[in-house]
C-alpha cells in the first residue's frame, strides 16, 4: 500500500468514526430519546454533520486521492473510485448547508412523530416545507442533470436516472394493474382473519425473537428495539441495531417487519469486515440493500416452505388463535392480495403502486408542479384511483412514512427496485442451492444467507450497484421475473 493510499485510508476511518457517531445520535432519537430532547439532538446532528463535511471535503482528501495509486483491480483501487466520486460530490455541497440539512431533518422527525400521532399535517407542514427547500438548494449545487430529482435519486441508487426509473415503473404498473383486476375477481378465495385477533405484546416478542435467531439473529452482535417506524442500521461489524413495532391486534406487523430489517441488517453483518470504516464498507446502493429486506420478507417468509414453520411457530406461542389453523390456510392468508392503506403492511402485488405514487409525488414537489400544502388532498385522490381505497386521515395517509420527515426525498424508488432484484437473485439462488426449499422448511436460512453474504454482501460498495446485480443475475434490473415470481405464487392461491 502506497503511503498517500494509507493516509487516505486513515483520514476517512477518522471521518467515519464521527459520522457513525451521528448515526448513533439518530438511532437514539429514534428509539429511546425523550421528546423534549429534539431541540438539542437537532444542533447535535448539524454540528457533526458540518464537522464530517468539512473533514471529508478537505483539499487534503484531493490530493490524496490522486496521490494514491492502487494496485489495478484491487479493493484500493475499488476504494478510490468510490471515495472520489463521493469527494466530489460532497465538494458541491456548502458545509453549512449540510449542517443544515442535518438539522432540520432531526426537528423534522420529532415533528412527524407527533403530527402523526395526532393526524395532524398542518403542525408537520411547515418542517415538510423547510426540508424541500434544503433539498432545492442542494439540488442547485449540480449541474449537467435532465431532470433534478435525478440528483437526489443518484444519493440512494448511484447512477439511476428519474428516466430509467419511470420507465421500468410504467412497465411494472402495466403489468400489476391487470393482475390486480384478476385477483379482485376472486377475492373471497382467500381470508386473513387468522392474522387479526388478540396477540398479547409479549408473546409477540418472544415470536420474533425466536424466529430473528433462527434466521440468523444473535445477542452478541445484534440489538432489537421498537420505533414509530421500523428501520435497521449498523455500525460496524459487531453493532446491528434492528427495529419494529408492535400492534396487539394484528401479529403480521411486528413479525414481517422484523424479517423484513433483518434483510437490511444481515446485509450489513456480512459486508467483509476489511472494509470497515472506509467508504466500501456499507451496500452497493438502497435499491440492493432493499432487495434483502424484500427478498427475506416476502420471497422466503410468505413462501410456501418457511410460511410452515413460521405456522408452527405461531401455533405454539397463540395456540387459541391458531387453533383449526392448518399451514396451508396460513400461507394464502399472508399472501391475500387485497389494496390496503399502508405501504408496510401492503401486499406484494400492490405494493408497488404505493411505491409509484410516492415516487411520483417526490418528482413533483422538487418540480414545483405540486403546492406541498396539497399533498393530502393529492394523496387522498390518488389512492383513491391507483388503489381504490379512500384515506380515512393523514395518518393513514400522507404521513404515514418517515422519510419525508427527515428530508430522505428521492429514496422511495429504491423499494420497488429492491422488489425486482429480490426476484432476480431468488431464480439464481434456487438455481444454485437445490435443497433451499426443505432448509426453509425447517427454519434453516444458513444456506442462502451464506448465498448471499457470498454473492452480494461481502462486497460492500466495491461495485458500483449495476455492476454488482449484472455480476451475480447475469443482466441489469428488469420487471419479468418480479411478475413471473408474482404470478407464479399468486395464481394457484387465487385459481388465475
Amino acid at each position: 500500500m502506497s503511503e498517500a493510499l494509507s493516509e487516505l485510508r486513515e483520514r476517512l476511518a477518522e471521518i467515519h468514526d464521527l459520522a457513525s457517531a451521528a448515526s448513533i445520535l439518530g438511532w437514539d432519537q429514534q428509539v429511546m430519546m425523550p421528546a423534549r430532547g429534539a431541540g438539542v439532538r437537532a444542533e447535535q446532528l448539524g454540528t457533526l454533520g458540518r464537522v464530517v463535511h468539512e473533514r471529508f471535503t478537505d483539499d487534503a482528501i484531493g490530493r490524496l486521492l490522486d496521490a494514491a495509486r492502487p494496485e489495478p483491480g484491487s479493493t484500493g483501487e475499488a476504494l478510490v473510485r468510490v471515495a472520489r466520486r463521493d469527494w466530489e460530490k460532497a465538494r458541491r455541497v456548502p458545509s453549512e448547508l449540510a449542517a443544515e440539512i442535518a438539522r432540520a431533518g432531526a426537528l423534522g422527525h420529532q415533528a412527524w412523530v407527533e403530527a402523526r400521532e395526532r393526524s395532524d399535517f398542518e403542525a408537520f407542514l411547515p418542517f415538510l416545507q423547510r426540508n424541500v427547500e434544503l433539498k432545492l438548494r442542494y439540488v442547485e449545487c449540480f449541474d449537467g442533470y435532465e431532470d433534478p430529482y435525478d440528483v437526489l435519486l443518484d444519493d440512494y441508487e448511484e447512477g439511476m436516472t428519474s428516466a430509467e426509473v419511470g420507465a421500468l415503473f410504467a412497465e411494472l404498473r402495466a403489468e400489476l394493474v391487470p393482475l390486480i383486476a384478476a385477483v379482485a375477481e376472486r377475492a373471497d378465495a382467500v381470508e386473513d382473519e387468522v392474522l387479526h385477533g388478540e396477540f398479547p405484546v409479549a408473546g409477540q416478542r418472544a415470536l420474533v425473537r425466536g424466529v430473528l435467531e433462527r434466521l440468523g439473529w444473535s445477542r452478541e452482535g445484534w440489538r432489537l428495539d421498537e420505533a414509530p417506524h421500523p428501520f435497521a442500521t449498523s455500525f460496524g461489524p459487531g453493532d446491528v441495531r434492528l427495529t419494529t413495532r408492535y400492534d396487539p391486534g394484528y401479529v403480521g406487523m411486528a413479525l414481517y417487519g422484523a424479517i423484513h430489517e433483518f434483510g437490511h441488517g444481515l446485509y450489513e453483518s456480512q459486508i467483509d469486515p476489511a472494509l470497515a470504516r472506509t467508504p466500501l464498507g456499507e451496500g452497493a446502493s438502497l435499491g440492493v440493500h432493499e432487495s434483502q429486506s424484500r427478498l427475506w420478507e416476502n420471497v422466503v417468509a410468505r413462501g410456501r416452505p418457511f410460511a410452515g414453520f413460521l405456522h408452527g411457530e405461531l401455533a405454539r406461542t397463540f395456540p387459541e388463535a391458531f387453533a383449526g389453523v392448518d399451514a396451508e390456510a396460513y400461507y394464502r392468508a399472508v399472501n391475500r392480495v387485497r389494496p390496503s392503506l399502508i405501504r408496510v403492511e401492503a401486499d406484494e402485488a400492490t405494493y408497488g403502486l404505493h411505491i409509484i405514487l410516492r415516487f411520483e409525488l417526490e418528482r413533483e414537489m422538487i418540480a414545483g408542479t405540486i403546492a406541498l400544502r396539497d399533498l393530502p388532498e393529492v394523496w387522498n385522490a390518488r389512492m383513491r384511483d391507483d388503489l381504490g381505497v379512500e384515506v380515512p386521515d393523514d395518518a393513514r395517509g400522507v404521513l404515514q412514512d418517515v422519510h419525508w420527515s427527515g428530508g430522505d426525498i428521492g429514496y422511495f424508488a429504491t423499494y420497488a427496485l429492491g422488489n425486482l432484484i429480490a426476484a432476480q437473485l431468488w431464480e439464481r439462488a434456487r438455481a444454485e442451492l437445490p435443497d433451499l426449499d426443505s432448509s426453509l422448511a425447517a427454519g434453516d436460512g444458513s444456506s442462502l444467507r451464506a448465498w448471499l453474504g457470498d454473492r452480494v454482501h461481502r462486497h460492500g460498495r466495491c461495485y458500483p450497484p449495476r455492476e454488482l446485480v449484472a455480476r451475480v443475475v447475469g443482466g441489469p434490473v428488469a420487471v419479468a421475473p418480479f411478475v413471473a415470481y408474482l404470478r407464479a405464487k399468486l395464481g394457484p392461491i387465487y385459481g388465475l
